[in-house]
């Protein structure tokens, strides 16, 4: 079965290109031109990635994205005209799982969109791949990390970089060895964005993400996952 595509997007002859392309590669892109014709089509289906403009007729992409997020973990690829970086960090705190400017190459933007297809499928459910550090449970089976038994938010992409941490607590891993790690695309350049995913990670689970004991920068150097989860600093 194609896997499929909701693409929200005003730009009726863009879509319509974008639509061809990735159908002709075995995705089944349904396109919607509105934030409301998006939301009922999203209620009413179901999808495996969402293509998602930040300026829409009647909203702000990004508004969409941070409703969404708090109730799904449908991957989300934010595409707009506006490609200052701003514009990206914004979009990657507020739960967006990638950013690619207008105008792109469409081989590009499939090879970004496969790349978030398989992280969100990466974790079938599988038992006996959870860690446990104290009150935090990460559990990879079900692609979800629990604090004192609640679930938290993280998306698909969040998760497979706490995963990749935690399965190497008291490594330091370099942003490029986090990357492949997490199953990243060669595309996703090494950037600062791997940055504000962690910011998020730590809003998740850490008690003071100002001042984090789990996931500690070691500066030129990367990150590590403390196996001490009693104090911890930044080195």
């Amino acid at each position: 079965m194609n896997e499929r595509i909701l693409l929200i997007d005003d730009d009726a002859v863009l879509a319509a290109m974008i639509a061809e392309f990735l159908g002709g590669r075995s995705l089944e892109v349904t396109v919607a031109g509105t934030i409301a014709e998006g939301e009922k089509l999203l209620r009413s289906h179901a999808y495996n990635a969402l293509i998602l403009d930040a300026m829409l007729p009647d909203g702000d992409g990004f508004d969409l994205c941070q409703r969404l997020r708090k109730e799904s973990m449908l991957p989300i690829l934010m595409l707009t005209a506006r490609g200052e970086d701003v514009d990206r960090i914004i979009g990657l705190e507020l739960g967006a799982d990638d950013y690619l400017p207008k105008p792109f190459n469409p081989r590009e933007l499939l090879a970004r969109l496969r790349a978030l297809l398989r992280r969100s499928q990466a974790g079938s459910p599988t038992k006996g791949e959870v860690l446990y550090f104290g009150r935090l449970e990460i559990d990879k089976g079900a692609l979800e990390a629990r604090l004192d038994g609640a679930p938290v938010a993280l998306t698909a992409h969040q998760f497979a970089l706490l995963w990749a941490l935690a399965s190497h607590a008291g490594r330091v891993l370099s942003r490029e060895t986090l990357l492949e790690l997490a199953r990243g695309d060669a595309l996703e350049n090494f950037d600062r964005s791997i940055d504000v995913h962690i910011s998020r990670i730590r809003a998740a689970i850490e008690s003071d993400p100002k001042n984090p004991h789990r996931i500690i920068t070691v500066r030129g150097a990367g990150y590590v996952f403390s196996q001490r989860q009693d104090e911890g600093a930044e080195i």
